[in-house]
């Protein structure tokens, strides 16, 4: 027998599996598990043949139940052998007796119970199929005598209003004799007749006095209107008798069917195919569902079922509520529907509210319920209330199945706890259950989430071995995971091997190879990508357009992303929130608040509602650009508008201040962070620590690292840049080496940034021995100085007096292939020049070689450096010569054009922090680009470029 293997992608596979019936078959209820077989029986007629389930023959939409109060006469005529009507369980020799040997696989279900004289239909069944009035009689009687068909101590209640309870009607009648049943009709086969009636039936053997006793009510008034009391006359249950006797016996040609089961059964079958041909269709499903005359609780349930897929959790709620009102009781499945639309809308509260409503109204909880509330809490990111109903699943249910092990083993990937996951896929392995190809994706992908390559790998091939095809998910997955690693080569190599298998890209492939390229800031290679999407006729999605506005923010093409957006509302797509975030931090990053709003108020007017993420881009955008006022003027607005803002939000504040070393409103944010309950994480404390160690405030810094570790909080290669960084900007170079040390003790790689640091500790306190051995340190750990650190150490070798060692170190930097810049420049020729009255000619003739350089390099230096240079200039060659003609070829155009003396006289006195002795971090902020300090802690990749 072959086994189904239920896809990770839709969870609850297995619920719309077992919530299906079909109005052919029988609905028995059954404490045994029932298993299903893909193989389906062999189709047979005669009975004698052994097959594995008797489906040849059409059940009528409810069993025949006839209460007698009189011996029933001889059994009928019986039926010929073809008549697909006659049930098979009366036959001597029933085919459940012969399937012993499946038993196992697909228990038999048991004989229906005999009828019991007076047996009780509850509320539910009469109102979801046909309206039975329980009258008594015989079956088969054709006598017009109606006393026959009279069931004693039964009476006929009209007129009730169609909001009351079985309870309130009861408690009313009582009062005549004991009551052994209530049934109320709220509904009739014809809905314009729908009046709300009901029957009392009596017990005891004063039943027939009691009903009796209670006709004299007739003409009463309950609840404001005035009841029809009346003895039940038997005349509906033999009419109803006759109908069914020519309905099931009919003939071998036709069989007969009511005008009112014909309307209802085509309008069900209608609505049925709709459901599973045009799902997409959501007016045409439920313009089906309106026109049955009186849905059951199966249609009900389907109804339900199909907004739970939509995660339409509203509607699926209204639509139960309706279902309710009819009278019409829900089953567990149909419960299970409601909870499975509030777990996709992500609503687990309500859902919860749903199960505690299911418990109290008797239901057990199966496993298909577990799975969908494990599913739910998987998908809204909270693995450990997964895990807690996962174990009660386990510990009420006799045993599992791989659906709701996939959704535990989802919630635990999505987390991060790959331990936990892989435990669990050995413990569903230890239990005999086969793992479908959907878990194998989903621990890719939680292997691709922590970056661990080998692992995502390992996994990839065992599926192969156990006999499962790769299919475009499983290449998906390894693409997504090169592209977030960086290794987009190999992304691309994955979709070669795609294209010789035959496998096409779909637009999640896509969009990932487009995004890899786009982190990568390789515009050409994202929008040959998007050419390929093109060629292969596929339409971008939502996901693809976000990517590509993306792009163009990133290039700074703002102008294009908006016409992107155009695009997209002329192709019917709705841009989302997401479509106007990078717009939006484009123009506050370049200053252009006026236009960052305006992108705002037109997301608002697109129906998009502003989030925090929203509201945090543009505060990041004004924060980049040191618009400080105008980033709090926006934190006050999104007070206003009702959005709280997390830790991102004053996260991002605090960095801003700090970048200007305003240490007291760093800490005011912060203290509002603690205050407000929110998260502190380690990005927190940087930028404090950043703030801190800005405006010198050491002491402060030393008591932020304190409450870290308090906090238990580990300081990473960010935090002991920051703080050696700031012991770097004071000269104090035992410090540093000690927050060194206390580094590779935890355990705390260093890099570039740290070594950078650390140098220009030591070559503030004058220690270019230990410079010199730092930058040996460096290469032989692999790690290669970069533009920051030669610009570093030509600085301190320029402080100390050995203008030789500058000049070495710059022929370094060269050959070692760094180009140098104008900061490199500056401080060489700085330096160079401040000594060349006293040191020897090799060094005026290292002079000329540098100012050609900047000649063939095109570099024009600032009107400040030039008169800081010129006043050099005099002091060597009084009256000019080659260096001077060399070095004025670098100086501005309008260097010329000016009052020479009246321009130095003004710089001198206006701009004192020129001069070398004034200001030793001049090498830093020599140049816009070299704006901030060095040790920039930029989390998301920006860090590589400042060194």
């Amino acid at each position: 027998m072959e086994a189904y293997c239920f896809s990770l992608s839709s969870p609850h596979s297995y619920f719309s599996l077992h919530s299906k019936h079909h109005s052919s078959s029988f609905s028995l209820s059954t404490s045994a598990p029932i298993s299903f077989s893909l193989k389906p029986p062999p189709d047979s007629n005669n009975s004698a043949s052994p097959a594995p389930a008797p489906a040849p023959f059409r059940r009528p939409s409810k069993p025949l139940k006839i209460r007698t109060t009189t011996t029933p006469p001889p059994n009928p005529k019986p039926a010929p052998i073809s008549n697909p009507l006659r049930n098979p369980f009366h036959s001597s020799n029933s085919l459940t007796n012969k399937l012993w040997l499946t038993s196992k696989l697909s228990p038999p279900p048991p004989p229906p119970p005999p009828p019991l004289p007076f047996e009780a239909e509850s509320e539910a069944e009469i109102s979801e199929e046909d309206v039975e009035d329980s009258e008594g009689g015989v079956e088969g009687e054709s006598s017009d005598d109606r006393t026959q068909f009279r069931q004693p101590g039964k009476i006929f209640v009209g007129n009730l209003p169609g909001w009351v309870k079985k309870q309130e009607v009861s408690e009313f009648f009582r009062q005549f004799g004991p009551i052994k049943t209530v049934i109320l009709i709220r509904g009739h086969n014809d809905t314009e007749r729908n009046a709300g009636f009901g029957f009392i039936i009596y017990d005891g053997e004063t039943a027939e006095n009691s009903a009796m006793k209670a006709v004299v009510f007739d003409g009463i008034e309950f609840h404001g209107r005035v009841l029809t009391v009346k003895l039940d006359d038997g005349k509906r249950w033999r009419e109803k008798t006759l109908e069914r006797e020519k309905w099931l016996h009919g003939n071998d040609e036709k069989e007969y069917r009511s005008t009112w089961h014909e309307e209802r059964d085509g309008s069900r079958k209608e609505f049925q195919k709709v459901t599973e041909t045009e799902p997409e269709n959501w007016q045409e499903v439920v313009r089906a569902f309106e026109r049955i005359k009186k849905p059951a609780r199966k249609e009900y349930g389907l109804m339900i079922k199909y907004y739970a897929r939509r995660g339409d959790m509203h509607h699926a709620r209204q639509t139960f509520e309706s279902m309710r009102a009819r009278g019409i009781e829900p089953s567990s499945h149909v419960y299970s529907s409601l909870i499975h639309a509030y777990a996709v809308g992500r609503d687990m509260e309500e859902a919860l509210h749903c199960v505690k409503k299911m418990k109290e109204e008797g239901f057990e909880m199966s496993i298909v319920t577990y799975s969908i509330i494990v599913g739910g809490f998987a998908k809204v990111g909270s693995a450990d209330a997964a895990d807690n109903w996962f174990k009660e699943a386990k510990g009420r249910l006799p045993s599992l199945n791989a659906v709701i092990y996939g959704s535990i083993i989802y919630a635990h990937c999505q987390a991060c706890k790959m331990g936990r996951a892989e435990a669990l896929v050995r413990e569903m392995e230890e239990q005999g259950i086969d793992a479908p190809i959907g878990i194998y994706h989903t621990m890719m992908d939680g292997y691709t989430m922590i970056g661990n390559e080998e692992k995502c790998l390992i996994v990839f091939e065992r599926l192969k071995e156990c006999g499962f095809s790769p299919s475009i998910v499983s290449y998906g997955c390894l693409i997504n995971l090169y592209t977030k690693i960086g290794k987009i080569s190999k992304a691309l190599e994955i979709s070669r091997v795609m294209k010789t298998l035959g496998i096409k890209h779909n637009m999640k492939t896509y969009s990932m190879l487009f995004n890899g390229f786009v982190k990568l800031k390789d515009w050409a290679n994202a929008f040959s990508i998007f050419e390929d999407i093109t060629k292969d006729g596929l339409k971008p999605d939502v996901i693809l357009y976000n990517n590509i506005v993306k792009a163009f923010c990133g290039m700074g093409n703002m102008d294009r992303a908006i016409c992107i957006v155009k695009q997209m509302q002329r192709e019917r797509h709705r841009p989302t929130t997401r479509t106007f975030l990078p717009i939006i931090h484009g123009f506050a990053k370049i200053g252009e608040t006026r236009r960052a709003l305006e992108i705002f108020d037109t997301m608002r007017r697109n129906g998009c509602i502003p989030t925090v993420h929203t509201y945090n881009a543009l505060i990041l955008g004004l924060v980049e650009k040191c618009q400080m006022e105008k980033a709090v003027r926006i934190l006050d607005e999104m007070n206003l508008a009702g959005v709280s803002p997390d830790e991102h939000t004053y996260t991002t504040l605090m960095k801003g201040y700090a970048s200007l070393g305003d240490t007291e409103k760093a800490f005011r944010y912060f203290t509002i962070l603690k205050n407000d309950g929110l998260e502190i994480d380690v990005y927190t404390y940087e930028a404090l620590l950043k703030a801190c160690c800005k405006s010198g405030r050491m002491q402060s810094a030393l008591a932020v690292t304190k409450e870290m570790s308090a906090k238990k909080i580990p300081r990473n290669t960010f935090v002991y840049n920051i703080l050696i960084d700031g012991w770097a900007r004071r000269g104090d170079v035992w410090e540093a080496a000690d927050l060194m040390q206390q580094m590779r003790k935890e355990g705390v790689q260093p890099d570039i940034h740290t070594y950078t640091s650390f140098i220009n500790a030591c070559c503030k306190a004058g220690d270019m021995l230990n410079a010199a051995q730092i930058i040996e340190e460096m290469e032989a750990r692999g790690i290669k100085p970069n533009l920051k650190t030669y610009t570093t150490l030509i600085h301190g070798w320029a402080r100390a007096a050995f203008p030789e060692k500058a000049l070495k170190c710059f022929e370094e930097m060269k050959v070692a292939g760094l180009k140098p810049d104008g900061a490199v420049y500056h401080c060489l020729m700085t330096s160079l020049l401040s000594r060349a009255t006293v040191t020897q000619s090799y060094v005026y003739s290292g002079l000329l070689s540098i100012c050609k350089e900047m000649i063939e390099s095109e570099i024009t230096i600032d009107m400040g450096t030039a008169v800081h240079w010129s006043r050099y200039l005099r002091k060597i060659e009084r009256t000019g010569g080659e260096l001077t003609e060399a070095l004025q070829k670098t100086f501005p155009p309008d260097w010329t054009s000016h009052n020479i003396l009246a321009v130095n006289c003004e710089i001198e006195t206006a701009d004192p922090v020129i001069d070398d002795h004034g200001d030793d971090d001049i090498v830093y902020y020599s140049s816009e680009s070299d704006n901030d300090e060095y040790t920039r802690d930029e989390h998301h990749g920006n860090t590589g470029d400042d060194f």
